[in-house]
């Protein structure tokens, strides 16, 4: 079935909520988006790459990326895929997450996969939720009560499958020390900058703590501290009004124009542009 791009677009003219078919080469190049990205690949063998994350992947598998992430594949596998994106101003994963807990799970995890691997039945199932969500938004007045409902059933059944497959994702009783390392960086990833200061933490000789980490999350510990400065970044940008100056003081940087020069080396975008271009959530208004 062939799909054209359907898409319903802001006041602003940006698009909230599309769907189209691309050719896998249309993503051979790193490409970003400032929105959500889903990508739904039927078939075919290949590897891709998320930021400084690389991953191997057969279909059918589904691909999660977020605002401003880079994306890459680097073997391309044959036919075509679906990519399905929203704006977090259509659908807010922060605000619905008693809904569907896809935030830390399918969409800003720099531990975790950025996929899931499907079987042929669950493969089918997405394939015609999309091809029902392509229906509507063909229709001549879209229903957006409509197309949530679609977007909210694929995410819950997306995360559905990914917590299922967390148990076989466990790792080795021997990697305890890299378990123990993921939790020492969420404590301190804002004042301990440097892997030698994870490597103390862990009894560790930081060459054997730099290739351990490599071995089991894909990443150098200089990334993943990097990556978890970027996140928390990106969530005080979206989910608050703080001011840029103040967001770069509570991430301890010396000053706006150090935090900002960091954040584009890692994004591509000025945390300005980030915050333009993905909104600032209902949930920077919420009383807490």
């Amino acid at each position: 079935m062939k799909y054209t791009e359907k898409k319903i677009i802001s006041v602003s003219g940006d698009p909230l909520l599309s769907l189209q078919q691309l050719s896998v080469k249309q993503l051979s190049e790193p490409v970003s988006y400032p929105v959500y990205t889903i990508l739904f690949i039927p078939e075919g063998k290949g590897s891709f790459q998320a930021d400084f994350g690389n991953f191997s992947f057969e279909g059918p598998v589904i691909f999660f990326a977020t605002p401003f992430q880079t994306i890459h594949f680097k073997e391309i596998p044959k036919g075509k895929l679906m990519m399905l994106q929203f704006h977090g101003d259509f659908y807010c994963i922060a605000y619905h997450k008693a809904e569907v807990a896809c935030n830390g799970l399918l969409f800003n995890n720099i531990f975790l996969e950025p996929s899931i691997s499907l079987s042929p039945e669950e493969a089918e199932s997405f394939d015609s939720l999309l091809t029902q969500l392509k229906s509507e938004l063909s229709s001549e007045q879209p229903s957006e009560a409509v197309l949530t409902a679609y977007l909210q059933l694929f995410l819950a059944q997306s995360s559905r499958i990914k917590l299922k497959s967390m148990p076989a994702m466990v790792q080795p009783a021997k990697e305890a020390l890299m378990e123990a390392f993921q939790t020492a960086l969420e404590e301190n990833f804002l004042t301990l900058r440097k892997p030698a200061d994870y490597a103390n933490l862990l009894h560790l000789n930081p060459n054997t703590f730099t290739k351990r980490c490599k071995k089991h999350f894909g990443k150098t510990p200089t990334t993943l501290i990097q990556e978890r400065l970027v996140l928390e970044a990106k969530k005080l940008l979206h989910l608050t009004r703080k001011s840029i100056k103040e967001v770069a003081y509570q991430l301890n940087f010396e000053d706006e124009y150090y935090f900002s020069r960091f954040f584009k080396k890692m994004t591509g975008v000025s945390p300005q542009l980030f915050r333009e271009k993905t909104g600032i959530s209902i949930v920077a208004d919420l009383s807490i």
